[in-house]
């Protein structure tokens, strides 16, 4: 472990009102939602020793759930991928219920929980969520909670995204341990383990799959209306299928209605929920073929957001810091946010449903970037160079070696990591788009990988090869470009696919030293001396973006992006929050320009 250098201690408005003793302690999962539970984050006890070490006791304090790189966890250190981190939370516990569940957001990557002393369950993947039933170990009374985690960060071939331990550009501080809520619940022997949502705009019906425990029961869903009437329908076996044509609203980013729902079961369960009728599909609209929202042509403007914070790194300082990120985006004239090589709390993807945000899902990067193809090809960006011609051809991605992905263990935990995701995320309504690989990160077989999630799910549409080597498969033709000029694919009014321009600007402008995370080290793609000068630059952009949409067919476009990142200083904010780096009235009056 060693200690991480900051040329600035850079807290955000959000961080700077933290409340150590239990932050972030709104309720983690609003899908499936119970009156019984309790918040264990806040201030626990800490050590790290090195792999092979006799632990030897706590060595400090950390704030959970900051993980201990950050500045919100009191630590400043970095985890290496020889190191061992402990953990421990005593905590007093009142049993009202027969069953107790204790849950964990994400841990980044390996652990170990023990419970008094008893091992309860062990975790492998940095971004899912999990849970272990503790009902006969957990006391009344005074409890003992221990956690060892280890992380092989970019040492390994994991899904660890953009976190580096030799941070620099692109590649950010890593994070390790625990960056999620730790929770405990309370429930009945036979309580609800899953909802799932089935909806059909056309049939104007949702279909509602509720899983137990133990067994199937019976259950009553009570679903809450605008006008504050209700439907209740009565479920005997099997699934409830609930007729909305009397009360049917669409939801989209200008109008996200959700529908709230109440589940209750002969055994005494209640759980609160909601879900939200909509539909994207893709259709052929004159001569191009577009994306649609409920049936019609349907234009995403959006950022790529890559969901760090310069005080919690992976972590939000608080569900305000959550909401801030999209209302201001929304605020700005724009309707989407790729999600870009991470996986968010789930409170963040509930806030993109009630504000009406659209979101493209990246599964988390891992295996290689440094992969041989990539340096066969050279250059920086190969997709680039394709549609201008300098290459004959894409290479494919089903030759293991020449993208380094011949080890079956690695390319299983990619599956793993992919149905996990998309079973997780199954009843976000604003979610509408998945990314498969982004620029080639650990790429192999991408259209095998998207049979797979569509067969998990037929509802939304996947982005095979986000950018670069792409495979003629997908739902979109997917182009990464940060010229003055984007280039779209000759063969665009042939291709099935809607082009989308999945990633382009990354504008970068410098602001005072006080909101810049390393005044010596800046990068970005197109350098401006002001706020001014690169609002100007900006609105050119997007008004030649919004000719393209008629001319060339581009049906979407993600912005780089929502905030500076450490050294990349290319956000519409500043990292830290505090300042919004573009004139703001002129970027709502451009970003009209775009529509279909």
């Amino acid at each position: 472990m060693k200690p991480i250098m900051r040329k600035n201690t850079m807290l955000t408005p959000f961080g700077e009102k933290l409340d150590k003793n239990c932050p972030l302690n709104d309720y983690p999962r609003p899908l499936l939602q119970r009156e019984k539970w309790q918040c264990l984050n806040g201030i626990w006890d800490y050590a790290v020793y090195p792999k092979g070490t006799q632990f030897n006791g706590y060595e400090g304090e950390i704030v959970v759930p900051f993980s201990p790189e950050s500045i919100l966890s009191g630590v400043g250190k970095l985890v290496m991928p020889d190191d061992v981190l402990y953990y421990r939370k005593k905590f007093t516990f009142h049993k009202e219920k027969p069953v107790t569940i204790l849950h964990f957001g994400a841990v980044d990557y390996a652990c170990i929980v023990r419970l008094n002393g008893r091992m309860v369950g062990e975790h492998r993947g940095g971004y899912m969520p999990f849970s272990m039933n503790v009902s006969k170990i957990i006391k009344e009374g005074e409890n003992v909670l221990e956690v060892a985690v280890t992380d092989p960060s970019d040492t390994g071939r994991q899904a660890h995204g953009k976190q580096k331990i030799e941070r620099g550009g692109i590649w950010y501080t890593p994070q390790s341990g625990i960056w999620q809520t730790v929770w405990l619940e309370q429930v009945c022997e036979n309580y609800i383990s899953t909802i799932h949502y089935d909806t059909d705009i056309n049939q104007e019906t949702v279909k509602i799959h509720v899983q137990f425990a133990l067994h199937h029961e019976c259950y009553i869903v009570d679903v809450f209306l605008a006008d504050g009437g209700s439907i209740r329908v009565y479920a005997e076996d099997g699934d409830a299928t609930v007729d909305l044509t009397r009360a049917f609203h669409l939801w989209s980013p200008e109008n996200p209605y959700l529908y709230k729902v109440r589940i209750s079961t002969s055994g005494g369960e209640a759980v609160e929920s909601y879900f939200a009728m909509r539909k994207v599909s893709v259709k052929r609209i004159g001569e191009f073929y577009r994306i649609c929202l409920n049936g019609k042509p349907y234009f995403q403007k959006g950022l790529l957001d890559q969901g760090y914070w310069s005080d919690g790194l992976y972590t939000a300082p608080s569900d305000e810091a959550m909401i801030y990120d999209i209302e201001t985006m929304k605020k700005l004239g724009f309707n989407t946010l790729r999600k870009h090589i991470k996986i968010e709390p789930l409170r963040w993807y509930y806030h993109c449903d009630r504000l009406g945000m659209l979101v493209w899902q990246d599964l988390v990067s891992g295996g290689t970037l440094d992969a041989p193809v990539r340096k066969q090809y050279g250059g920086t960006y190969p997709a680039y160079e394709r549609l201008t011609g300098h290459k004959k051809k894409t290479p494919r991605d089903t030759d293991l070696t020449s993208f380094a992905r011949e080890n079956e263990e690695e390319r299983l935990e990619y599956y793993r990591d992919l149905a996990d995701t998309v079973q997780l995320l199954h009843n976000q309504p604003s979610i509408v788009m998945w990314v498969a690989f982004n620029e080639g990160w650990g790429q192999f077989d991408a259209l095998k990988a998207e049979k797979a999630i569509k067969a998990l799910d037929k509802t939304r549409l996947v982005d095979h090869a986000s950018g670069w080597y792409d495979q003629g498969g997908g739902d979109v033709n997917s182009i990464h470009d940060y010229s003055k000029k984007p280039i779209y694919p000759l063969y665009g009014k042939r291709d099935y696919r809607p082009i989308v321009l999945s990633e382009y600007g990354g504008l970068t402008a410098v602001p005072s030293v006080e909101h810049v995370f390393d005044p010596l080290k800046t990068s970005g793609y197109r350098r401006f001396g002001n706020a001014e000068s690169c609002t100007e630059a900006f609105c050119r952009l997007q008004t030649r973006l919004s000719k393209d949409i008629a001319k060339k067919g581009l049906s979407a476009c993600i912005y780089t992006q929502v905030s500076d990142v450490e050294e990349e200083m290319n956000g519409i904010l500043t990292f830290d929050r505090k300042v919004i780096k573009v004139d703001v009235a002129r970027v709502i009056a451009v970003n009209k320009l775009l529509k279909l």
